[in-house]
């Protein structure tokens, strides 16, 4: 296996990097759930999509589903979240981590009556804070903008 080839070719390098403090504002609050868009396929180029997701003691998180295009990485940052690999549930905590290649069934929930917090890593990037932010407005939608909505956003629930 060799690195890819080249995509920045000057001799010199180029100031060009960002840097976002822990004490930053969340991006998109929804309940008691906060999203840190980190790094997005805007910012990346489409290479990825980083996001520092901080939920409540609530239990949310979506139901088992897979992704198209896109591989999915979770690493736990603090509390318990219910992380599912497609075999099994497991109770994850800081410092672990699952991930999720192409078409791999998964799910994630937090049932620990605790907040929890985690990266979620998306490869090759998309516009993952669309669906965020879209996910609040499901409610209003029929059955066949709600099914759209999913494949638009590469979100096959099973």
């Amino acid at each position: 296996m060799s690195y890819p080839a080249a995509r920045y070719l000057g001799e010199h390098g180029e100031v060009n990097a960002g840097f976002r403090p822990a004490t930053a504002e969340p991006d998109f609050v929804s309940g008691s759930t906060t999203y840190h868009y980190l790094s997005t396929t805007a910012s990346t180029g489409g290479e990825y999509g980083l996001y520092r997701v901080d939920m409540g003691p609530e239990a949310v998180g979506p139901s088992t589903h897979f992704h198209r295009s896109m591989s999915e990485s979770f690493f736990i940052l603090s509390g318990t979240m219910r992380l599912f690999d497609g075999r099994r549930w497991i109770d994850a905590t800081s410092g672990d981590y699952l991930y999720v290649p192409v078409g791999g069934l998964h799910a994630f929930r937090n049932e620990s009556g605790e907040p929890v917090s985690m990266l979620m890593l998306f490869a090759p990037g998309a516009p993952r804070e669309e669906y965020f932010e879209g996910v609040t407005e499901l409610a209003g939608l029929t059955e066949e903008e709600r099914a759209e909505f999913f494949r638009r956003h590469d979100s096959f629930f099973v």
